[in-house]
């Protein structure tokens, strides 16, 4: 049974492309970064291999970012 490729491969290869091109500068590879983010925010969680990193990611900073606006600081 021949396996379906991963929807987001050829973004992931795009980003390993660019990154290696640009001496691993994040910075110069944003659109591909951004590619990337909006293929993995179309999928249902599980269908890509390549997005399991990004969804990780979001889900960290989602929480940093929920934490810090639930937090009351009180000047005594």
């Amino acid at each position: 049974m021949p396996q379906s490729k991963d929807p987001c491969q050829k973004a992931a290869c795009a980003i390993q492309k660019c990154l290696q091109l640009n001496s691993y500068k994040e910075s110069s590879c944003e659109r591909e970064i951004a590619a990337m983010r909006m293929c993995c925010s179309k999928l249902v969680a599980g269908r890509s291999v390549c997005c399991s990193g990004f969804r990780d990611q979001r889900d960290a900073e989602e929480s940093v970012e929920g934490s810090s606006s639930n937090t009351a600081f009180s000047a005594s």
